[in-house]
C-alpha cells in the first residue's frame, strides 16, 4: 500500500470519526406535515415533537406558518396554519430551552407586516420565506421586514428543478445580496439525483459564500433519495439541513430526522427523545395522513412534477392502478 493510499485512508476515517459543528438541523415535523392535514394536529403532539426536540438537541423547529387569514378559511385548517403567539405560547410557554423556533411564510400568502410581532414579542427566532421564482421581489420585502424585526432569516427557494438556469443565477446573486441569513437548495418534487445536488450546491455557494451566507438543503423523498441527498448537500457544504421525524412531510415526505442525526456524528444530538416521539405519537398517525415513499409519488418525482395529483389520486377509489395513474400523468407525451 503506497504512501498516498494511506494518506487517502487517513482522511477518510478522519471525516467518518469527526463532525462539522457548524452544521444545524431544522425539524419540520409540524410544519411539512401539515400539509397532510390541514395543520390540523393536536396540541399533545406539537407538544411532544417540540420537547423531543428539545431534549435531543436540535437546533430549529419550524411549528407551522403564518398564513393570512384573509386568504385561508380559519375553519378549513388547524391552529398550526397561522401559529399565533397564543397558540405558541401555549405548547411552548417562554421557551426556555436552547431549541430555536420558527415559522415558514409564503409569499404572496402571508399578512407580514401585521402578523409577523417583532421579535421582542415572540417566541420565535428564525422566519423561514418560502417563494417561487417570480415572487422573489415580495420575498425580498419579507425578508427585509423579519430581518430589520430581529429575526434569522430563510430562504426557500421552491420548483428549483423548473427553474432555467439563467433565471436560477439572477435570482440566487439576488438572494445572496439580500438580507438572509440562509438559502435553501429545495427538491420541492423529490425530482433531484446527487449529481444534480452536487451542481446546485456548488452554484449556490458561489454566489453565497462571499456573502457570508449559509446553504441549506430541504429535499423530498419521492425518489427514496431524501436522505442521500441531505448527505451529498453536507458533503458539499450546506450547514442547515431540514428532517422531520419519521420522515412525515407533504407527500412522500423528507428526509427521515433520526437518519441525520445518525450521520453527522454530534454528539450534542441524542436520538432516544426522537425514537421515542416517532414511537408514541408519529407512527400512529401513518395509516391516516398515509405520507412516506409511494409509487404515485415515485411517478411525479420522476417526471419533476408537483405531488398534487398524486397526493389526489391516492385518496380515491382507484388508489392502486398504478398503471392507470401513470398513463394519466404520461398521456400525450
Amino acid at each position: 500500500m503506497n504512501e498516498e493510499t494511506n494518506k487517502d485512508q487517513e482522511g477518510s476515517a478522519r471525516r467518518w470519526i469527526s463532525y462539522r459543528p457548524e452544521i444545524k438541523i431544522m425539524d419540520c415535523t409540524i410544519r411539512d406535515g401539515g400539509l397532510m392535514n390541514n395543520h390540523q394536529f393536536s396540541d399533545k403532539t406539537v407538544r411532544a415533537v417540540y420537547t423531543a426536540c428539545a431534549q435531543s438537541g436540535i437546533d430549529y423547529m419550524e411549528l407551522g406558518y403564518k398564513a393570512s387569514k384573509r386568504i385561508f378559511v380559519g375553519t378549513q385548517y388547524g391552529k398550526w396554519k397561522f401559529c399565533t403567539e397564543e397558540d405558541l405560547h401555549r405548547i411552548v410557554g417562554d421557551n426556555d430551552t436552547a431549541l430555536k423556533l420558527s415559522v415558514m411564510a409564503d409569499a404572496e400568502r402571508t399578512d407580514y407586516h401585521e402578523d409577523i410581532l417583532p421579535r421582542s414579542q415572540s417566541v420565535l427566532s428564525m422566519i423561514r420565506v418560502a417563494t417561487y421564482i417570480h415572487q422573489i421581489p415580495v420575498a425580498l420585502d419579507m425578508i427585509k421586514d423579519a430581518h430589520d424585526k430581529g429575526y434569522e432569516t430563510t430562504v426557500n427557494l421552491m420548483a428549483a428543478s423548473t427553474i432555467p438556469e439563467w433565471e436560477l443565477d439572477e435570482a440566487v446573486a439576488i438572494l445572496a445580496d439580500s438580507e438572509v441569513d440562509v438559502i435553501y437548495v429545495v427538491d420541492s418534487f423529490g425530482a433531484f439525483y446527487s449529481e444534480q445536488v452536487r451542481y446546485l450546491l456548488e452554484k449556490f455557494l458561489r454566489y453565497a459564500t462571499p456573502h457570508g451566507k449559509t446553504v441549506g438543503m430541504h429535499a423530498h423523498n419521492n425518489q427514496q433519495l431524501a436522505y442521500a441527498n441531505s448527505i451529498e448537500a453536507v458533503i458539499m457544504g450546506a450547514n442547515m439541513i431540514d428532517g422531520s421525524m419519521a420522515g412525515l412531510g407533504r407527500g412522500a415526505g423528507n428526509c427521515p430526522i433520526e437518519l441525520m442525526i445518525g450521520f453527522l456524528h454530534n454528539p450534542k444530538y441524542h436520538l432516544r427523545p426522537v425514537l421515542e416521539c416517532i414511537q408514541e405519537h408519529i407512527e400512529p398517525m401513518r395509516e391516516k395522513l398515509l405520507w412516506g415513499f409511494d409509487i404515485p409519488y415515485m411517478i411525479t418525482g420522476i417526471l419533476n412534477r408537483h405531488p398534487r395529483a398524486a397526493i389526489e389520486f391516492n385518496t380515491t377509489v382507484d388508489r392502486g392502478n398504478l398503471v392507470k395513474f401513470f398513463d394519466s400523468q404520461t398521456e400525450g407525451e
